[in-house]
């Protein structure tokens, strides 16, 4: 939508080879309060081909000298980014929170820290582009060396866009790669003013942000000529659709995309501990809004009224408001689209025959909630498991709550999806905790914990979630960097 007035706030000019710039058409894209609707916080320009040309050009030419450059020099500017950030984190977190709807304390602050975290992970890494010797005898000399792809174009989705940016930034930068970033035209302003701090500290052009669609940017981005290497976090049917364009190029490329991920909670684990896990798991407290959410509780039978009571008594007490106000433990949906699709899915599901509502439902329609995008925390039990709501990903606060008899069930329903993102298992008993992680299809695995993803895992997803792997070193590798064999003759 193009808004017919202009707001003059920070956040409003892209960034190409190290300069504010506008969009080549002159126009806008306006960016919505979801706490408030209809109300703009300002306008982004609507970039296009041209401007991505600029960008990826702008990036082709900071490469050579960028991946030349010292590792300590690449590590210490993203040190002095993440300084940067940290002593800016509050301003940064409640725009975060105004533009992406998540509530300051439980989510927009965190995601500001982690963000610093990434920073000062991977900048520490930057020396650590090592390669192998191969054994060749004393006649021969051979080894590996690894060097960067060049320019990357990164795609971020809106949920968490400052980690999702710095995820791919951080490490990409630190293996001397430049960067072409497009964040989601509901929620850029966090990545724009980051990358702001980040040109401060790195030579112009090394990164770049062009805002707009995903047809106009996205599209022309990942087909850009000069792009050697593409890395998406978004939806699984768009991710195909890049695919599709990376192989008329044969550039490699990685891929995060949706999840509908399994909670296992054995008969030993009926307590609020994992009641507690099963609610970080589900991501409730953004609003649902994860690929990593987990939207399927598998629950045994002997515990499994019992404790589907108790997450609903738990989550009755989370406070669903202002995601600016500090008591606020969820916030509201991105967007009016986001919010009508969830409230869909709800609807559907309550007039099915046998569907037991444990708690939530339809948003109310009276009252200050009305004012946002708010749906509330929302359980579904006695659901069959061809169900829309069992197999599809909703994103939103809505979870569905199956039973199981033994082991072997629990694992096949797990395994009963064509997404493999994450998986999370609650029990004492570790031997069957570490059994159950080891036969999950999944790539990230958490028991007895449903935190989110820190610097160090090596996360990424199987099957339809995607390939490739991020947030560690050997994400660093595998993603921003292709290995070299050298081989030299000795022989006198």
């Amino acid at each position: 939508m193009t808004s017919t007035a202009r707001v003059t706030v920070a956040g409003e000019s892209m960034l190409i080879g190290g300069g504010l710039s506008p969009a080549a058409s002159g126009e806008f894209l306006t960016v919505e309060n979801p706490a408030r609707r209809g109300s703009v916080i300002t306008e982004i320009p609507r970039g296009g081909a041209a401007d991505v040309d600029r960008a990826v050009k702008a990036a082709a030419a900071a490469w050579p000298a960028w991946s030349n450059a010292h590792w300590r020099e690449r590590g210490r500017a993203l040190l002095d980014i993440a300084d940067a950030v940290d002593a800016d984190l509050e301003r940064l977190a409640r725009l975060l929170a105004t533009e992406t709807g998540n509530a300051i304390r439980t989510q927009a602050r965190p995601e500001i820290k982690n963000v610093v975290d990434i920073f000062r992970y991977f900048g520490g890494l930057a020396s650590q582009l090592k390669g192998e010797t191969i054994p060749m005898g004393s006649d021969a000399l051979s080894f590996t060396i690894r060097e960067s792809w060049g320019v990357v174009a990164a795609i971020v989705p809106w949920n968490a866009p400052a980690a999702l940016a710095v995820l791919k930034i951080a490490p990409a930068l630190a293996a001397g790669n430049t960067v072409v970033i497009k964040p989601s035209t509901d929620a850029p302003l966090t990545v724009l003013a980051i990358a702001r701090m980040c040109a401060e500290h790195l030579p112009p052009g090394a990164l770049n942000v062009v805002t707009g669609t995903g047809e106009e940017v996205g599209t022309p981005l990942a087909a850009h000529p000069l792009v050697g290497k593409l890395s998406f976090t978004g939806n699984t049917a768009t991710g195909r659709g890049l695919l599709k364009l990376a192989a008329d190029r044969i550039v490699p490329t990685t891929l995060e995309l949706g999840g509908k991920s399994p909670a296992i909670v054995f008969p030993d684990a009926n307590d609020d501990r994992a009641v507690a896990g099963v609610i970080d798991a589900m991501r409730f407290t953004r609003q649902g809004q994860s690929c990593t959410a987990g939207s399927r509780l598998l629950v045994h039978r002997s515990i499994f009224d019992e404790f589907v009571d108790r997450l609903g008594k738990a989550l009755a007490k989370l406070r669903v408001g202002d995601p600016l106000d500090e008591a606020t433990d969820i916030g509201a949906i991105i967007n009016r689209q986001q919010f009508e699709r969830v409230c869909a899915y709800v609807s559907e599901a309550a007039v099915q025959p046998g569907a037991r509502l444990v708690v939530g439902g339809l948003p109310p329609t009276t009252g200050p909630l009305v004012e946002g995008y708010f749906a509330i925390p929302t359980v579904f039990a006695d659901v069959p498991s061809d169900w829309r709501i069992v197999r599809e990903e909703i994103f939103g606060p809505v979870l569905v709550a199956l039973p199981w008899d033994d082991e072997d069930e629990a694992i096949r329903m797990a395994n009963d999806t064509h997404y493999g993102l994450a998986a999370y298992v609650f029990t004492h008993d570790i031997t069957k905790g570490l059994r159950a992680a080891q036969r999950i299809d999944a790539g990230w695995i958490q028991v007895n914990q449903g935190r989110g993803g820190v610097p160090g895992h090596s996360f990424g997803g199987y099957k339809q979630s995607g390939f490739g792997r991020e947030f560690s070193l050997e994400g660093m590798l595998e993603s921003y960097t292709q290995r070299k064999n050298i081989t030299v003759n000795l022989e006198r």
